[in-house]
């Protein structure tokens, strides 16, 4: 009965093919719209490390006077004075510090021109922390982290530049005139939005394709690349700035558990309370835990334009849909003298419903096909209206070529209820009797 059904629908649509144009330009253009604003928002709320966002803490004290807070939120960033009590207590069962740094990579190759990664200087702790992929080697250790130790992490693609995809743990490979050697190279490993630093990057940015120890960093007295923010001169020299009140560096702590928690939250006011005994401190403590999602949302990761063009293109498809039941109730009402006479054939009311949302399924799977195109166009030029880093993640796969379709027909099943309620009140009696 279903391909009877489906037979009728495509004679229907083919006898009124302005009717149906219409129609199917609707909903393909309203899903379209849909389709592309939500390719955009999936991306940029995405959970970048679902298997662990909840363990994952964001470390916040407010080391400054509450008129220069932000609405009484600690800053975002640890002063390098923190950070290292923090390491020391070592009170988490993984923890980092860290910031990106600059370095330049210098080929052994002297015809070559030195090249640029995107760096970070954090602790070894960090790569199990996140969950970061090997393909040669591993992290160095934490001995390698204590002694300081010229030791580099590389990304795959800085390895295929230098050694041409081999395996290079145990090599060296020299930055701004300084000898690291290779403990390990990492695979694809792209987290967007980028969890662990939204403060400097704004939650995206190209892969990172270096590490060094923070000791390390610091020794060399790397300066960091991203943001410095302080709310006193910090005087001249390294050892000045390392001991201000200048906060630059993220901190993170594996909490496996609630209570873990629970207890680092009661270290941070203990420690915070401790500086304030100390003089350093002339405020109650103020401190911050966050998990990775609630860290994204703190830090409004998610652009404010992807979500009003998420509403905006609903509040489109919600219009083309409205005319969408006007044409679907005037095609229908025009077959009236056809519905009379299935009824007093013996139709069922049942019989007429499933024969006019198997038509409407039609309209809306054809509008799919539309939208579908239209969408895959649409993701091709969403960097006209959002920042490339943003665009190149707004992808056609899979799932959305599966959810335009089901979108389609499901919206186009929904605005065919009430034409369809309206066709299957039809009096056969009456309709005999007034043709």
């Amino acid at each position: 009965m279903f391909a009877y059904y489906f037979q009728l629908g495509l004679r229907s649509l083919r006898r009124n093919p302005l009717l149906t144009a219409l129609m199917v330009m609707a909903i393909g253009f309203g899903v379209a719209a849909s389709m592309i604003t939500y390719s955009v928002f999936r991306a940029t709320s995405n959970n970048p490390i679902p298997q662990k966002s909840d363990q994952l803490y964001a470390v916040q004290i407010a080391n400054w006077k509450a008129e220069d807070l932000d609405q009484g939120e600690p800053p975002s960033a640890l002063t390098y004075t923190d950070a290292m009590a923090f390491m020391q207590a070592h009170k988490a069962k993984r923890q980092t510090a860290l910031y990106p740094i600059a370095p330049s990579v210098i080929p052994a190759d002297a015809s070559r021109l030195p090249i640029e990664e995107n760096s970070y200087a954090w602790y070894g702790d960090a790569f199990a922390m996140f969950d970061v992929p090997f393909i040669y080697g591993g992290p160095w250790t934490q001995a390698q982290d204590d002694a300081r130790a010229a030791v580099v992490v590389i990304g795959k693609k800085l390895n295929d530049k230098l050694f041409n995809g081999r395996n290079s743990v145990g090599k060296t490979i020299n930055l701004d005139g300084h000898d690291y050697r290779i403990t390990g190279v990492i695979g694809e490993w792209d987290p967007q939005p980028l969890f662990f630093d939204p403060v400097n990057t704004g939650g995206f940015g190209d892969p990172i394709g270096l590490f060094i120890p923070f000791t390390r960093a610091i020794d060399l007295q790397m300066p960091s690349a991203g943001n410095n923010n302080c709310n006193d001169t910090p005087g001249p020299g390294w050892d000045n700035w390392l001991h201000s009140e200048c906060i630059w560096i993220e901190y993170w702590a594996e909490l496996p558990a609630r209570a873990d928690a629970d207890a680092y939250k009661r270290f941070l006011t203990g420690y915070a309370a401790e500086q304030q005994r100390a003089g350093r401190f002339k405020w109650a403590p103020n401190v911050r835990l966050r998990n990775v999602t609630d860290w994204l949302d703190f830090n409004k990761v998610v652009p404010p334009e992807s979500k009003i063009s998420l509403l905006v293109s609903l509040g489109f498809l919600l219009i083309c849909l409205v005319n969408t039941i006007g044409l679907l109730l005037a095609k229908f009402m025009r077959r009236s003298p056809e519905i009379g006479v299935r009824r007093a054939l013996g139709a069922s009311r049942r019989e007429i419903y499933a024969q006019f949302l198997i038509e409407a399924g039609t309209v809306g799977l054809t509008g799919g096909v539309l939208g579908l195109l239209l969408t895959g166009l649409g993701v091709l030029g969403v960097g006209w209206v959002f920042d490339e880093q943003i665009a190149r993640l707004a992808t056609l796969d899979g799932s959305l070529i599966a959810l335009t379709i089901v979108a389609a027909v499901l919206a186009t099943l929904l605005a065919a209820f009430y034409p369809t309620w309206r066709a299957a009140q039809v009096q056969p009696a009456w309709q005999l009797k007034s043709n």
